[in-house]
Formats: structure tokens, sequence, C-alpha cells
């Protein structure tokens, strides 16, 4: 098991406040080159629940109006995928993106390393975890198509998560149960994070999570509850 790290320098030292619009354009640079595997992430006809998350280390990092000032003019992304081929081709599309510069409002970003980080396999049955990019609980309701995102004090939190889990495992086309599946908060943190322009309720913190060691290492590359391919879910096994 490994995830990416990706290291970018800036031309200057902030990056936009909507960061996830900024990566999830990256992303579809990265992999246009193949029209079969772009379409495979991005056609909503062809493509399915994605499989990846993503979270970012940004040095002392201040937030002022629509732009995030950073300590200097480098950041880091760390990238994993329950899928393993499909690691391989991001890994691919990423190294023929290294060099390049990227533009964006007002500056340009170039990705200049990329690592390869080995991640420790789960396998305890009983985890704590802390988050590394923002947590989205999300309820849908089809009839309306309107969404209710939960944080970690509301009652409904951990039966919602779940309900994301199973979600998920369906449309990747997992065979994995969640019977014995369960989050527990330890230090929660509510904060309310953009959202392709919305603001939105999320959570960080520290949880513990209960569940098979194979769902919680599918879980440990793909992250946890919803718009994890926007950079929210990522986290790290504290114990």
């Amino acid at each position: 098991m490994f995830q990416l790290k990706l290291t970018f320098e800036l031309e200057n030292p902030f990056l936009p406040k909507e960061t996830d619009r900024l990566m999830v354009s990256y992303m579809k640079a990265a992999v246009s080159e193949s029209q079969e595997f772009y379409e495979s992430l991005y056609d909503k006809k062809k493509s399915i629940l994605k499989g990846f998350c993503f979270s970012y280390s940004l040095p002392q990092a201040m937030f002022r109006d629509d732009k995030i000032y950073l300590a200097q003019n480098s950041f880091a992304l760390y990238f994993s995928d329950e899928n393993l081929a499909e690691t391989i081709r991001f890994l691919k599309a990423f190294q023929k993106m290294q060099g390049k510069k990227y533009p964006m409002n007002g500056n340009s970003m170039t990705l200049v390393k990329i690592q390869m980080l080995t991640l420790q396999k789960i396998k305890d049955s009983r985890i704590i975890i802390r988050m590394q990019s923002p947590l989205l609980v999300r309820k849908h309701n089809s009839t309306d198509n309107s969404d209710v995102y939960y944080t970690w004090e509301q009652e409904a939190f951990s039966q919602v998560l779940k309900e994301n889990v199973e979600l998920f495992l369906q449309r990747r086309g997992i065979a994995l149960s969640t019977e014995g599946f369960s989050v527990r908060v330890i230090k929660g943190k509510k904060v309310v994070v953009p959202v392709f322009g919305r603001n939105t309720d999320a959570n960080l913190g520290f949880y513990e999570l209960t569940g098979s060691p194979e769902l919680l290492n599918v879980l440990y590359l793909a992250g946890l509850g919803v718009r994890r391919s926007e950079g929210h879910g990522k986290w790290e096994l504290i114990g």
C-alpha cells in the first residue's frame, strides 16, 4: 500500500481559497491525454464513484479574502486510490505533468517532485484516525435533489457516514460488508469549507473507526464520506 506525494512550486506564495476547483481542474488536465481514462473518471454517463482522495500540506497557511497565503513558494499534495491499477495510471499522468507550468488566476504552479510513500497496512479491527482533509457526511434526498451535511455533534452523523460508505462500496463494485462498521468521535471539530462556491459544514479531528481490516484498508486509500475526489475525506492512521 502506498500514496503519492506531489510537491509543487508556486510562482507566488498563494493559492486560491477554492483550491478544490483548482485541483479538480489539474486532475482533469493530467488524465486528459487518455480519452478513455478521462471519461471513466469525469464523463457522467460513463464514470463511477471515484476511488481516490487527496489532502494538502500548506506551510503556515493564512486564509484572507479569496486567497490562501503560504510561508513559502511551495506546497505538497498527498494522493491515494483504492485501486492499484488506477493509482499507476495517475502516477504516469502526473509524471507527464512534471516540470510543466500550470496557470491559475494571477499565479502558476509547477509539479517538481513525485514520491511514492509506503502506508502501513491495517491489521486491527479498531483504529484511531485523524482527518487530514475535511470530512463531508451527506444525506441526499433524491425526491427534491437536496443535500443535508452532518457534523460530528449531530446524532445521525455516524449512521449517515456508514450509508456513505455503503454507497461507495456499491458504486465501486467492492464486495465488502459494512457489518460491524462504526465511527466514534474522540475529538471532533466543525469547520465550514467552500465546496464549489457553496459554504458547507464539514469535520476535522480525531475518530475511532471499527470494521474489518479489509474494509478499513480500502477506506484508508479511498477516504471517508463524500466528495473525496475533490480534496475531502483523507485521513491518517494514528493508532
